[in-house]
């Protein structure tokens, strides 16, 4: 156990005079070995950082954009340089493979690029004369000390889907990661330290429901940006409003793919793989159900079948595994418990992942026998009703689901309560133009099975996956993190400065 995270408040760790109170342990998934603990926060700790916040939002809210770019850049550039070293970090965690969290921390560079446009981002707009002497015009100013709470799946995008924008608007940050997977915000905060940014900007604070609760209710908290399942997003919205705060809440999916007769089936199979078990299925856009238009189902199971008996499962840090373990022992449990319930509520089981043959050493030799592991998963002939099709299981099992016409798949789809992400895989334009027109969803892809918008569009849900009135990042982020002001003015005397013969500098 060589590993301590605590938190990270104004600018440095927290050393403390003992053990924090409460601790979690942090897992290496694909051993199942015990590599370090977490402290928790308790209230204490998070009014700190939510302090160091308040104070460090004075200077930096009248920072000057140019300012704020240039620590941006500053810091777009350290991530790109050690984004390696961050992979190596959600690898060691999460247990994705080494490739998957460099395609995590790729999607939010973008972010954080798309942030480093912030001058542009919050230009008003401007009427000159609108009445007689008197021009208006609108500006856009930051909330101030903001609070990011993210999920176990992607410890370091997430964050980024959020923060890159807070700040280059002005704001200051409050983020509190996943207990189980911690290290990467801690690793972010020391980047922004080396880029340039001020103390207390931005802030880490590590724990539980204790650390989320009063983030909730913490009257200089101005707004709350949160990812993770339905029934947590619905407290947090619920909470931060009453306490008066502005929430973006995006919960859960069960994402359907739907095929269509004309469909490339080879492509589709491959993309239904691809989405369906990439990061052990542990992701919110991951394809969980495929709609099949028959007569395809059958060979288009099969082409599926064919695909998984060739995936290498095995530790993320391999360079050979395709897929990782899940993140604790006691999700893999969860998930494996779906395989039984799917099995017992008349789903036939067409991959049985229990069986998937696992790697049994790293590169290192290290063995991986203990680890959280369950292989690819696929029913057929799921039905709704059923456990595997009603529950985001967030895991990798992939259910089929035959349906007669495209009409039948979009019905099916529409009745879902999640409205996260689709995809329609088809060689017809009409059909797919009248999918995304008809479909009630919020994220859709045609032929695309991870429809995640890139950074200048923004990501969420309709239905049961967002609470809340705007998406992540994007336009949408900087309308959450920025309060909108209208002025009216009339100068009756104009003045007149002095003489300087220098090109003007932006200070």
């Amino acid at each position: 156990m060589s590993k301590h995270i605590t938190h990270w408040i104004g600018g440095r760790p927290v050393v403390t005079a003992g053990a924090a109170p409460r601790r979690g342990d942090i897992f290496d998934p694909a051993t199942g070995q015990v590599t370090g603990q977490v402290d928790f926060a308790e209230v204490a700790e998070v009014d700190q950082a939510v302090a160091a916040a308040a104070s460090a939002f004075a200077e930096w809210r009248t920072a000057s954009i140019a300012k704020r770019t240039t620590v941006l850049f500053a810091f777009r550039e350290l991530l790109n340089a050690r984004k390696d070293e961050l992979a190596s970090i959600v690898v060691a965690e999460h247990g994705k493979v080494h490739s998957d969290a460099l395609g995590e921390i790729a999607r939010g560079l973008e972010v954080v690029e798309y942030a480093c446009g912030i001058p542009q981002l919050l230009k008003g707009g401007f009427t000159e004369q609108a009445s007689t002497g008197i021009d208006v015009y609108s500006i856009r100013q930051p909330l101030g000390p903001v609070a990011i709470i993210s999920p176990f799946n992607f410890p370091a995008m997430v964050p980024m889907w959020f923060f890159p924008i807070a700040i280059a608007a002005g704001n200051t940050v409050v983020v509190k990661p996943s207990e189980k997977d911690p290290s990467a915000a801690n690793f972010l905060a020391g980047l922004w330290k080396e880029a340039g940014l001020p103390d207390g900007v931005f802030n880490v604070v590590h724990g539980d429901k204790v650390a989320v609760d009063r983030l909730l209710e913490h009257p200089d908290i101005k707004s709350v940006s949160f990812v993770g399942s339905t029934p947590i997003a619905r407290y947090v919205y619920e909470t931060g409003t009453r306490y008066g705060k502005r929430v973006q809440a995006l919960g859960g999916a069960k994402n359907h793919m739907l095929v269509l007769p004309d469909a490339d089936l080879d492509l589709s199979a491959d993309a239904a793989v691809n989405a369906g078990f990439g990061a052990a299925g542990e992701r919110c856009m991951a394809v969980s159900v495929l709609v099949a238009v028959d007569p395809i189902g059958d060979e288009l199971v099969e082409k599926i079948r064919e695909r998984v008996a060739t995936l290498t499962v095995g530790p993320g840090c391999n360079g050979e595994s395709e897929m990782g373990p899940l993140v604790t022992g006691q999700h893999r449990d969860k998930v494996t418990s779906y395989v039984e319930s799917g099995l017992a509520d008349g789903a036939e089981l067409a991959v049985d992942g229990r069986k998937h043959q696992i790697t049994a050493e790293d590169r290192n030799g290290t063995p991986t026998a203990d680890g959280f592991w369950l292989g690819p998963t696929l029913f057929d002939h799921v039905k709704p009703g059923m456990s595997v099709y009603n529950d985001e299981i967030f895991g990798p099992v992939l259910s089929v689901v035959r349906v007669a016409s495209y009409e039948e798949g979009l019905a099916l789809i529409n009745a879902n309560p999640y409205g996260n992400g689709t995809a329609i895989f088809t060689n017809d334009g009409g059909a797919a133009r009248r999918f995304q027109y008809e479909v009630e969803v919020g994220m859709v892809g045609i032929n695309v099975p991870i429809p995640v918008p890139v950074a200048y569009y923004s990501f969420g849900g309709w239905k049961a996956s967002l609470f809340g009135d705007t998406h992540a990042y994007g336009q949408d982020g900087v309308q959450f993190f920025t309060r909108g002001k209208a002025v009216t003015q009339r100068w009756l005397d104009p003045s007149h400065g002095g003489i300087n013969l220098g090109f003007p500098t932006n200070d």
